[in-house]
């Protein structure tokens, strides 16, 4: 492949890459969401009936991590307050994973070519995640406040969580935003699932 090649394909990539990772225009609103982006219904749909994890709980995971920003990252820190320093994590993508996790995840799945900027592969991730919290922690994948809280804390640090009161707010915030999506999804699920001849 020649250069001129080659760069017409890296662009047409990141296009095609944008197109699909774009964020939506409402995000407060699971029905909304899935009408504009019809393929991620299909994505998390899939990873409600492989791992188990509600939809509802996908999206206000992704809610709180990113605010479904592809490009999401942890704001740079400063130094004096003024000059822009390194970030606190790796966290990157929609799901916020690092890249420790990211990899685990990887390998542990298979899923080599997995992208955290993918929106398919973000709430794969999020399913991978909160079933092994389940296993680890015994934690129901229907807590949205307790699977949020392992989420952001990691499964080492959760007995902590009752000393942090920031992460409890946060978990609250996602439990609440759970509960608006699933009553949502309630009036429209039934016609997206019957726009099964769009495939994968």
């Amino acid at each position: 492949m020649n250069l001129k090649a080659l760069n017409r394909f890296l662009i047409i990539s990141f296009l095609f890459l944008a197109s699909c990772s774009s964020t939506p225009n409402n995000t407060v609103n699971s029905c909304e969401i899935f009408n504009e982006k019809y393929f991620w219904y299909k994505y998390a749909n899939q990873v409600e009936q492989n791992w188990g994890t509600p939809i509802y709980i996908q999206l206000a995971i992704i809610k709180a991590e990113s605010d479904f920003d592809w490009l999401a990252k942890p704001p740079r820190q400063k130094l004096f307050k003024i000059i822009p320093f390194k970030r606190p994590s790796s966290s990157f993508g929609y799901s916020q994973a690092v890249k420790g996790t990211w990899e685990q995840y990887k390998n542990e799945t298979g899923n080599k070519l997995a992208i955290r900027a993918r929106f398919k592969d973000s709430v794969d991730f999020i399913g991978w995640y909160t079933n092994k919290t389940k296993s680890i922690l015994k934690i129901s994948l229907n807590d949205p406040f307790k699977q949020y809280i392992a989420y952001h804390e990691g499964w080492g640090n959760y007995k902590n969580y009752k000393n942090n009161k920031k992460v409890i707010d946060l978990a609250n915030k996602v439990k609440k935003q759970s509960n608006i999506y699933k009553k949502q999804l309630s009036n429209c699920r039934s016609s997206l699932n019957k726009n099964k001849y769009i495939i994968f």
